[in-house]
């Protein structure tokens, strides 16, 4: 072989080591989406939706969520922040309350799990036990339940085919957390939220 094959070769392992190393954090991103990680410690989230806290009856004092933004980012970003949500559903009447998240009708077709971080606050009290639901143009909620949370963080992946009344995942609407006297227990306490994300697992 020529010494001028060697430059020839090295021109094309050069030029595809290039493309590879050039495209390689494009696809890993496209694996997923961070929808919100409340580093700004403001609204919007991530894809420019609108986020708070609701309640089922907002003139019954005996229940409610408090929406705060809280420095303790599940990353470990000493700049981030997560979302504190002190709820309360310890009331004489049905209670249920919690936080919402818009989600534009943003296009999740290419991922297959919707994933977030959350623990309880161990001096609060918190519940171990949320519903969750998706919601998707129709606006009919998908809800699932979530246990086994601690006071750590720990990371929640929930397969899509978990949201069995999503019929459209190329246009989300809405994401919900709920506290209810049913599945809260305590009835007051405090749990905190970040990084919701869509991925392809």
């Amino acid at each position: 072989m020529k010494m001028s094959d060697f430059g020839f070769y090295g021109i094309i392992i050069t030029t595809l080591v290039l493309c590879f190393g050039l495209n390689m954090p494009v696809s890993l991103a496209a694996d997923s989406l961070v929808v919100s990680d409340f580093d700004t410690g403001d609204k919007p989230n991530n894809i420019g939706g609108d986020f708070g806290a609701w309640d089922k009856d907002p003139n019954d004092d005996t229940q409610s969520t408090q929406m705060s933004f809280e420095p303790a980012d599940a990353m470990g970003d000493p700049a981030g922040y997560a979302i504190r949500l002190d709820y309360d559903v310890d009331s004489p009447n049905p209670a249920y309350n919690g936080f919402w998240m818009k989600l534009n009708g943003e296009d999740a077709s290419n991922y297959n799990t919707l994933s977030f971080y959350i623990k309880g606050d161990a001096a609060a009290g918190y519940t171990k036990r949320i519903k969750i639901e998706l919601k998707d143009m129709t606006n009919k909620p998908s809800p699932y339940i979530v246990t086994g949370i601690t006071d750590e963080w720990s990371k929640i992946s929930i397969p899509f085919d978990k949201f069995r009344r999503i019929t459209d995942w190329s246009a989300l609407n809405e994401f919900v957390v709920v506290f209810d006297d049913i599945n809260s227990s305590p009835k007051t306490g405090t749990i905190y939220f970040d990084q919701l994300a869509l991925s392809k697992e």
